[in-house]
């Protein structure tokens, strides 16, 4: 197992409000083609999967991104399941406990995949913020949802350890997007007709901090609220 979690920005600093993009979607695929992001102003969610970034926005569009968008956090890898197994007929709260099962250890960062068909798929899109920016848990509020029935397509994500919550979301932040790449976003709930379910465990995890971009590096960030905050946003 030799396998590289990449990490640009944290989700503390994205929940604190620090939302102008810092790395370039092009930039990310350099260390991964499997994972998710948001862009800048945390607008909607990005899906890479196989080498290819995709983007759902809160009008409930769904588009490939050209590579040139910005964002202020995103998590990628080089996609190579250690496990493989079917499953179905399961809730999400089966099926991604039954992944923690799999997964080689609690305490440490796996990615899961999971394809196949889905009895019910539940996302939200991150509404877009304007400067100035104020915290994540404000659009977190006002977000779009959206339901779909018996869809085909791809959930990719990660789980993060508690020890990492704030740099991750502690346990699983997963989005989907679909066969036919016209639906998805940031996964809430879902249920699985038959689906095929891969998991990545992780020896690296390699963050990388924003460090040419003075609202960062200038800011006094206050992270009084931002385990709560996460713990409701995702």
């Amino acid at each position: 197992m030799s396998h590289v979690l990449y990490q640009h920005g944290t989700l503390g600093t994205l929940m604190a409000g620090l939302l102008e993009g810092t790395a370039s979607i092009d930039e990310l695929l350099e260390h991964g083609d499997s994972g998710l992001a948001t862009l800048t102003g945390s607008n909607g969610e990005v899906i890479f999967l196989d080498g290819e970034a995709f983007h759902a926005n809160e009008h409930k569009e769904f588009k490939k991104l050209n590579g040139d968008e910005m964002t202020p956090y995103a998590t990628i890898t080089r996609f190579e399941a250690d496990q493989t197994y079917q499953t179905s007929n399961k809730n999400s709260e089966k099926v991604l406990n039954e992944v923690k099962e799999h997964m080689l250890s609690d305490n440490l960062f796996s990615a899961v995949k999971i394809s196949g068909t889905f009895k019910k798929m539940h996302v939200r899109m991150m509404p877009k913020q304007e400067p100035p920016y104020t915290r994540l848990i404000d659009s977190a509020r006002r977000q779009p949802e959206e339901t779909r029935e018996d869809i085909k397509g791809t959930i990719i994500g990660f789980f993060t350890p508690e020890l990492f919550h704030g740099i991750g979301s502690a346990g699983f932040h997963i989005h989907f997007a679909n066969d036919d790449r016209n639906f998805g976003g940031h996964v809430l709930d879902f249920e699985v007709d038959d689906v095929t379910v891969e998991i990545q465990n992780f020896e690296t995890f390699e963050q990388h901090f924003p460090v040419n971009n003075k609202t960062f590096t200038e800011t006094e960030i206050d992270y009084a609220d931002v385990d709560a905050e996460i713990r409701e946003a995702e």
